[in-house]
Protein backbone atom coordinates (compact mmCIF):
# COMPACT_ATOMS: atom_id res chain seq x y z
CA UNK A 1 0.00 0.00 0.00
CA UNK A 2 1.09 3.54 -0.62
CA UNK A 3 2.03 5.87 2.20
CA UNK A 4 -0.63 8.48 1.37
CA UNK A 5 -1.77 10.69 4.20
CA UNK A 6 -5.42 11.63 4.60
CA UNK A 7 -7.25 14.21 6.67
CA UNK A 8 -10.08 12.85 8.80
CA UNK A 9 -12.58 14.08 6.22
CA UNK A 10 -10.95 12.22 3.33
CA UNK A 11 -10.28 9.22 5.52
CA UNK A 12 -13.94 8.99 6.52
CA UNK A 13 -15.07 9.44 2.93
CA UNK A 14 -12.74 6.71 1.63
CA UNK A 15 -13.93 4.44 4.43
CA UNK A 16 -17.58 5.06 3.58
CA UNK A 17 -18.43 6.54 6.97
CA UNK A 18 -18.96 9.97 8.48
CA UNK A 19 -16.41 11.88 10.51
CA UNK A 20 -18.44 11.33 13.67
CA UNK A 21 -18.33 7.57 13.05
CA UNK A 22 -14.53 7.73 12.90
CA UNK A 23 -14.47 9.67 16.16
CA UNK A 24 -16.93 7.24 17.72
CA UNK A 25 -14.70 4.29 16.76
CA UNK A 26 -11.73 6.14 18.24
CA UNK A 27 -13.56 6.78 21.52
CA UNK A 28 -14.48 3.08 21.67
CA UNK A 29 -10.82 2.08 21.14
CA UNK A 30 -11.43 0.50 17.73
CA UNK A 31 -9.35 3.00 15.77
CA UNK A 32 -6.20 4.75 16.98
CA UNK A 33 -6.05 8.54 17.09
CA UNK A 34 -3.08 9.47 14.94
CA UNK A 35 -0.69 12.15 16.15
CA UNK A 36 -0.88 15.52 14.47
CA UNK A 37 2.24 15.88 12.39
CA UNK A 38 3.31 18.97 10.36
CA UNK A 39 0.13 20.90 10.89
CA UNK A 40 -2.57 20.77 13.47
CA UNK A 41 -4.31 18.14 11.34
CA UNK A 42 -4.17 14.48 12.18
CA UNK A 43 -3.08 12.33 9.28
CA UNK A 44 -4.51 8.91 8.52
CA UNK A 45 -2.73 6.38 6.36
CA UNK A 46 -3.48 3.10 4.60
CA UNK A 47 -3.12 1.08 7.81
CA UNK A 48 -5.87 3.16 9.41
CA UNK A 49 -8.03 2.71 6.32
CA UNK A 50 -7.46 -1.04 6.40
CA UNK A 51 -8.51 -1.13 10.05
CA UNK A 52 -11.64 0.90 9.27
CA UNK A 53 -12.54 -1.53 6.46
CA UNK A 54 -12.03 -4.42 8.87
CA UNK A 55 -14.43 -2.84 11.37
CA UNK A 56 -17.09 -2.24 8.71
CA UNK A 57 -16.82 -5.79 7.30
CA UNK A 58 -16.98 -7.32 10.77
CA UNK A 59 -20.10 -5.25 11.48
CA UNK A 60 -21.67 -6.54 8.28
CA UNK A 61 -20.96 -10.06 9.54
CA UNK A 62 -22.95 -9.20 12.66
CA UNK A 63 -20.15 -8.76 15.17
CA UNK A 64 -20.77 -6.23 17.94
CA UNK A 65 -18.28 -3.42 18.49
CA UNK A 66 -16.99 -5.18 21.61
CA UNK A 67 -16.48 -8.39 19.64
CA UNK A 68 -14.70 -6.42 16.92
CA UNK A 69 -12.45 -4.84 19.55
CA UNK A 70 -11.60 -8.35 20.75
CA UNK A 71 -10.88 -9.51 17.19
CA UNK A 72 -8.61 -6.51 16.63
CA UNK A 73 -6.68 -7.33 19.79
CA UNK A 74 -5.93 -10.89 18.68
CA UNK A 75 -2.85 -11.91 16.71
CA UNK A 76 -3.94 -13.32 13.32
CA UNK A 77 -1.21 -15.96 13.42
CA UNK A 78 -0.98 -17.05 17.04
CA UNK A 79 -4.62 -16.58 18.05
CA UNK A 80 -6.24 -18.44 15.15
CA UNK A 81 -8.18 -20.79 17.42
CA UNK A 82 -9.64 -17.90 19.43
CA UNK A 83 -10.58 -16.09 16.22
CA UNK A 84 -12.15 -19.26 14.85
CA UNK A 85 -14.14 -19.75 18.05
CA UNK A 86 -15.48 -16.18 17.91
CA UNK A 87 -16.47 -16.74 14.28
CA UNK A 88 -18.22 -20.01 15.17
CA UNK A 89 -20.15 -18.25 17.95
CA UNK A 90 -21.18 -15.53 15.49
CA UNK A 91 -22.31 -18.16 12.98
CA UNK A 92 -24.46 -19.77 15.66
CA UNK A 93 -26.07 -16.39 16.41
CA UNK A 94 -26.69 -15.75 12.72
CA UNK A 95 -28.20 -19.22 12.27
CA UNK A 96 -30.56 -18.56 15.19
CA UNK A 97 -31.56 -15.18 13.73
CA UNK A 98 -32.15 -16.76 10.31
CA UNK A 99 -34.29 -19.47 11.89
CA UNK A 100 -36.33 -16.88 13.81
CA UNK A 101 -36.81 -14.77 10.68
CA UNK A 102 -37.88 -17.83 8.69
CA UNK A 103 -40.52 -18.57 11.33
CA UNK A 104 -41.74 -14.97 11.21
CA UNK A 105 -41.85 -15.11 7.39
CA UNK A 106 -43.84 -18.37 7.47
CA UNK A 107 -46.33 -16.83 9.90
CA UNK A 108 -46.68 -13.74 7.76
CA UNK A 109 -47.21 -15.90 4.65
CA UNK A 110 -50.01 -17.71 6.47
CA UNK A 111 -51.57 -14.42 7.56
CA UNK A 112 -51.42 -12.99 4.03
CA UNK A 113 -53.00 -16.18 2.66
CA UNK A 114 -55.72 -16.03 5.32
CA UNK A 115 -56.35 -12.36 4.54
CA UNK A 116 -56.61 -13.06 0.82
CA UNK A 117 -59.19 -15.77 1.42
CA UNK A 118 -61.25 -14.12 4.17
CA UNK A 119 -64.60 -12.48 3.60
CA UNK A 120 -64.69 -8.87 2.53
CA UNK A 121 -66.11 -6.65 5.24
CA UNK A 122 -64.49 -8.61 8.08
CA UNK A 123 -61.52 -7.53 10.15
CA UNK A 124 -58.18 -8.11 8.50
CA UNK A 125 -56.53 -11.16 10.11
CA UNK A 126 -53.10 -9.52 9.81
CA UNK A 127 -54.11 -6.56 11.95
CA UNK A 128 -55.91 -8.85 14.41
CA UNK A 129 -52.85 -11.13 14.73
CA UNK A 130 -50.54 -8.17 15.37
CA UNK A 131 -52.97 -6.65 17.88
CA UNK A 132 -53.41 -9.96 19.73
CA UNK A 133 -49.67 -10.56 19.86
Amino acid sequence: MSAKKLTISRFAKQGGVGIETVRFYQRRGLLPIPKAIKSSFREYDDSHLQQLHFIRQAQLAGFSLEEIKTLLSLDPIHDRLSIQELAKQQLAKLDAQINALQQVAASLHRLVHTCEHSKQGTHCPIIKAFADG
